[in-house]
């Protein structure tokens, strides 16, 4: 099995060809593909940390559409002063399919 962990939007994520991985929003339109910089690579038993080994593989991505998460609430309050605020949250982001990994 091949997998590698890629650094996506500052975060860490397990990737395998033909994965589904929702990512914060990516510059682009539907369709379009673009790489992702690997960290580690598991090739069978063959793991490969080494920058330079590293520096030789891409993984490469397709963005299958962009749209936006689930709404966070955010309420602060204050007992005794009359203190309320309510602000709200939706993050951008893009799912994509894994393509390939060399």
């Amino acid at each position: 099995m091949v997998y590698a962990i890629v650094r996506a939007g500052g975060r860490q994520e397990k990737v395998s060809v033909g994965d589904l991985v929702t990512l914060d929003r990516v510059t682009g339109k539907a369709g379009s593909s673009f790489t992702l910089p690997a960290l580690l690579l598991v090739d069978g038993d063959k793991v490969t940390t080494a920058a330079k080994d590293l520096a030789k593989v891409s993984v490469t991505a397709e963005i299958i559409e962009n749209l936006r998460g689930p709404k966070i609430v955010i309420q602060k309050f204050k007992n005794k002063t009359g203190y309320k605020k309510r602000q709200g949250h939706r993050s951008e982001l893009t799912r994509v399919k894994i393509t390939g990994i060399k």
